[in-house]
């Protein structure tokens, strides 16, 4: 058994990986300085505080609200201030009313114009006729971090699964690895479904590593059990092992097929709703989006994980990455060349 052509194979894809500082890092140390970048970015703050700049007719108003950290500039400045993005709001006192200049479309902007217009109607006497009363309630699960820890294992699952086959398959085929491979006693079938088993053997360090340091260092709630967490990774690896084989099955070059990987993983990363939810995109193309494998599999995590779901709700998930698992490695398989 131990000169089995399929068990040396996957020897050989271990050792290119360990002999590859490079490697280890984007593939176990990357996503987690990921988590850390962007969880302290979009940490849940107790009050947040959106910049500003009015003119002194209007400055000392806009301070009595805690919401708002003001700049006093004059107009001019306050407006250049806007238009440079330093501040997401600009107020002028003009002739007894309150100028505000701002862009309709930036969600921060349209928060500050509330509160400063709040700021400056009460400074005029309004009263307001309901008792308003807040509490604040910070759940688990509900922040821009537990969203984003699913969303970071997923890519990880998918440009590890790409870049690690498709990358190396068409490097050893540039050095004319492959084409010495084929005086071996091996099938096409085995030297392929060494990678497909190599990234089994690296998907616990992938998974378990993002998954344990946001529940360590943020909190991000576990809910769902880890056989569900692990066989959703499983089928997400092997679908996208099989696209990385299916993009590197016929490239000769290095430059060749990073531009077809680019092309197959990018738009996923734009829409399949890894940092923002892939709601924001219009209704006509969510049919598209939710066929995607990468949105399939972080959807999945998301609803096992933060919810609790079981393997059962999320059957159809599953049932998208099984289909692109069964046609990108049966047309990989069919299109691969030894050179």
């Amino acid at each position: 058994m131990s000169s089995h052509p399929l068990l040396q194979l996957t020897l050989v894809r271990m050792r290119e990986f360990v002999r590859e500082p490079e490697a280890v890092f984007w593939a176990v140390f990357f996503p987690v300085l990921l988590t850390v970048g962007l969880g302290l970015a979009f940490r849940d703050r107790p009050d947040p505080v959106l910049k500003v700049a009015a003119t002194p007719a209007v400055a000392a108003t806009l301070r009595t609200e805690k919401g708002l950290d003001v700049r006093e500039l004059t107009e001019d400045q306050a407006r250049l201030a806007l238009r440079n993005g330093d501040v997401a709001l600009a107020a002028a006192g003009e002739s007894g009313a309150v100028v505000f200049f701002y862009d309709d479309t930036n969600g921060e902007a349209r928060t500050a114009r509330s509160l400063a217009d709040r700021a400056v109607q009460r400074a005029a006497g309004r009263k307001d006729p309901v008792a308003v009363e807040d509490r604040v309630t910070r759940e688990p699960g509900s922040r821009y971090v537990d969203f984003l820890v699913p969303g970071l294992i997923g890519i990880g699952i998918m440009s590890n699964g790409v870049w690690g086959l498709g990358f190396s398959i068409v490097d050893s085929r540039r050095r004319k690895l492959i084409k010495r491979m084929v005086a071996t006693p091996m099938s096409r079938v085995q030297y392929l479904g060494s990678y497909l088993i190599w990234r089994m053997v690296l998907l616990p360090v992938e998974v378990l590593i993002p998954l344990a340091f946001g529940s360590l260092a943020f909190g991000v709630p576990i809910r769902g059990s880890f056989i569900s967490i692990a066989v959703v990774c499983m089928i997400g690896s092997f679908c996208f092992s099989a696209i990385g084989i299916l993009v590197g099955s016929r490239a000769r070059t290095i430059e060749a097929v990073s531009g077809i990987m680019n092309l197959a993983i990018m738009p996923q990363w734009i829409v399949s709703g890894v940092f923002f939810s892939s709601q924001r995109f219009p209704d006509f193309a969510q049919p598209i989006i939710k066929a995607l494998p990468l949105t399939a599999l972080i959807d999945a995590l998301r609803a096992i994980q933060l919810r609790g779901a079981g393997l059962t709700d999320v059957w159809l998930e599953l049932g998208i990455m099984a289909a692109w698992l069964l046609g990108a490695f049966g047309i990989g398989l069919k299109l691969f060349r030894w050179r």
